[in-house]
């Protein structure tokens, strides 16, 4: 590996305070992700759910030893489409000084490449309206916007 290389891996419980300071330094996201130590519980119990699900990956790509980067993949299957199966992409995030460097599109195509290997017929993703850099980002890929997202707050 040269400097600068990136590796996508699966996400390890020593990445959460990478992971952590990520999301709370996002002031997009509205998701209320803090670095306050006592929200760490929170966080781990989720990782613990995402790992010890056979559908779902939480990975994060890494450069030089350092986390700069994040996504998780989660498969469904569904009776529509002939029982076919879609990986779902979520929380795409690529640490806010390294944005524009091909970290975002390593991990996509990454993802990509994950579900065409498992045979899965769709990629798919959602992306909070007011990200128009990410739009842009995701439709260059090849994405098309198709659908309209709802979503509903029950916390």
């Amino acid at each position: 590996m040269q400097s600068g290389d990136i590796i996508i891996r699966e996400a390890r419980k020593s990445d959460l305070p990478a992971l952590i300071a990520m999301f709370a330094a996002d002031p997009l996201g509205g998701h209320g992700d803090t670095t306050d130590p006592e929200a760490y519980p929170d966080y781990a119990g989720a990782f613990a759910t995402i790992t010890a699900s056979s559908n779902q990956t939480l990975h994060v790509a890494e450069r030089d030893g350092d986390v700069v980067g994040t996504f998780q993949t989660v498969i469904t299957t569904s009776l529509n489409g002939r029982g076919s199966s879609a990986m779902i992409i979520e929380a795409v995030h690529t640490r806010a000084d390294l944005r524009g460097q091909g970290i975002g599109a390593r991990m996509i195509e990454f993802a990509i490449a994950e579900a065409k290997s498992r045979g899965v017929r769709r990629v798919q993703l959602t992306s909070n309206a007011v990200r128009k850099d990410a739009h842009r980002f995701y439709e260059r890929l090849g994405f098309k916007p198709s659908h309209i997202g709802f979503k509903m707050a029950l916390k």
